[in-house]
């Protein structure tokens, strides 16, 4: 199926044409069977027939709807003009919404790629392009869409994980929002080709662990900060250590022997790296 113009003429033109043939065919008519006339009275009731017949050929359209035409149970085309028109007559005239819409997923209780559970849920932004398609090529495109998107929610989340802790730069359903979001538009775009649905953008609206697991993958992660942030502050440690020893060594001259030099970095090193406050301790020499 792809929707094609089906022929339509201007309607008020159609219509003036109908009104002034049906006031022919009422007076032909009036005039023959008054004046025992059978040719007058048969033209009369033969033009009368044809109004009637033209009249059903009228259609309203309104903005930003369309209406695919069935002559007999064949599809002979679509009208995307707004307003009044007149088409093949005794067709079955089919509405179809070209406004733009929207569809809220549910929240959707699916496994990422690591296997944890998760909570998912998105909004799909979405019109019709193709009436034939929409109406013809699936039985409810709108539950069609609902299906559809589901579906593509539950494949695209289970194809990245939820967070990682080990890889910075991999792609994740928190961290990085906007790809999926692309995944998203492109599969859903490649199922709903059928239906004539052209998805104009995907957000994820609902991104959570699932209740079971949600405290211990919090605790994961606090713990995973907690050592990001131990292991910077034991390199910048060890980089301040290491200028404070090679500093003393060249502007006071001195000559420090294996065990002092211990002593200062493990003194530096604690002050450094302990979460409290240390006390300084004043070296007043040794009793002889």
């Amino acid at each position: 199926m792809k929707e094609k113009n089906a022929f339509h003429v201007n309607g008020y033109l159609g219509l003036l044409v109908a009104i002034i043939g049906g006031l022919a065919g009422l007076w032909l008519a009036y005039t023959g069977f008054r004046h025992g006339s059978l040719g007058m009275l048969i033209s009369g009731v033969v033009l009368i027939a044809l109004v009637l017949i033209l009249m059903t050929s009228l259609t309203i359209i309104q903005p930003n709807e369309a209406k695919a035409l069935t002559f007999f149970g064949n599809y002979i085309g679509t009208i995307r003009d707004a307003g009044l028109f007149m088409t093949v007559p005794f067709t079955d005239k089919e509405p179809v919404s070209l406004r733009v819409r929207n569809f809220n997923s549910q929240i959707l209780k699916v496994n990422d790629l690591k296997g944890n559970p998760v909570e998912i849920a998105a909004v799909i932004v979405f019109k019709v392009v193709d009436t034939s398609k929409a109406l013809f090529a699936v039985d409810d495109y709108e539950q069609f869409v609902q299906i559809q998107s589901e579906s593509a929610i539950r494949h695209v989340a289970s194809e990245y994980p939820y967070d990682t802790f080990e890889n910075e730069n991999a792609l994740t359903l928190r961290s990085n929002p906007t790809e999926v979001s692309d995944r998203l538009t492109a599969e859903l775009q490649e199922r709903l080709n059928v239906a004539g649905v052209k998805i104009i953008e995907t957000r994820l609206t609902h991104l959570a662990y699932a209740t079971e697991i949600a405290s211990a993958m919090l605790q994961k992660q606090q713990s995973v900060a907690i050592l990001s942030a131990r292991k910077i502050i034991v390199e910048g440690a060890v980089s301040i250590t290491e200028d404070a020893i090679d500093r003393l060594a060249k502007e006071a001259n001195l000559d420090l022997n294996d065990e002092q030099r211990l002593q200062i970095i493990n003194n530096i090193m604690v002050a450094i790296i302990s979460e409290r406050g240390t006390q300084p301790v004043i070296n007043t020499g040794t009793n002889q």
